[in-house]
């Protein structure tokens, strides 16, 4: 099989649906940074505004897309990249957005008070409801928030995990979903599969904000949200060669 590479930036569209007629939910951009030698690492989901360039764009090509393949009722999670020839869909899924719900504070926060679970229920049993939601979130976003993506640059069995206890103290944080605790062995984070968690962040000041999403971005660079028994370290080498070669510091024979 062979798929098209896109390049650009990649956003979720999410509606609910009744009886063909589209309701936008919560536009969202993913960031994905390089990280640990691989290219495309998650770091969190961003609310984007429903006015924004993006957002014109996005919007309309998405329900396109759901009246093309014929989705009338219900929630639908659509991908789509914005490449430099415009939108191009990813995928196209019927159901809500996953990711456990925890995105779900956060979108209530950023509408004002509904989210897609919300009225997707309102779309089978309450039409009254369904027809005086807002086609798209009244601009602008009712607070600051993000799902943030806990990136590790260590690797080893945990023996404590001190970051968590830090970010719970945060200022903006609502929420974390992790699988890590003592015990468990972590590996560097390449992909969604070895992400280490998620803290859901959400404040009424952006600068409180960025400054949270700060202190979570230097626990990870210093390694600084676990204790580990055995410690892993991913650095880059001085080679002359055009890659980037990366050592594992608890293993002998590269050293």
């Amino acid at each position: 099989m062979c798929q098209e590479f896109l390049r650009g930036k990649e956003y979720i569209v999410d509606h609910v649906s009744r009886d063909g007629i589209h309701k936008t939910m919560m536009v969202w951009g993913y960031d994905k940074r390089p990280a640990n030698g691989s290219a495309f690492v998650y770091y969190g989901i961003l609310p984007v505004e429903p006015d924004s360039p993006e957002a014109r764009i996005l919007i309309p090509y998405t329900r396109r897309v759901l009246d093309a393949i014929g989705i009338k009722n219900g929630p639908t999670h659509g991908e789509v990249i914005m490449t430099a020839d415009g939108p191009c869909l990813v995928e196209m899924n019927c159901r809500a957005n996953g990711g456990d719900g925890a995105w779900q504070p956060l979108a209530r926060a950023m509408t004002g008070g509904y989210t897609q679970v919300d009225v997707a229920v309102d779309s089978y049993v309450d039409g009254r409801q369904f027809t005086i939601t807002p086609d798209v979130p009244r601009p602008p976003l009712k607070a600051a928030g993000q799902e943030v993506k806990l990136v590790s640059f260590a690797r080893g069995r945990v023996k404590a995990t001190p970051g968590f206890d830090k970010i719970r103290s945060l200022q903006s944080f609502v929420y974390m979903e992790t699988g890590v605790a003592p015990g468990i062995q972590v590996e560097y984070t390449i992909d969604l599969v070895t992400c280490v968690g998620g803290a859901v962040l959400v404040h009424s000041d952006p600068e409180i904000l960025e400054a949270d999403v700060k202190c979570i971005r230097d626990m990870e660079k210093n390694n600084e949200l676990f204790e580990f028994e055995e410690l892993g370290v991913m650095f880059k080498s001085n080679s002359k060669s055009d890659f980037t070669q990366y050592y594992d510091t608890d293993r002998a024979d590269q050293l």
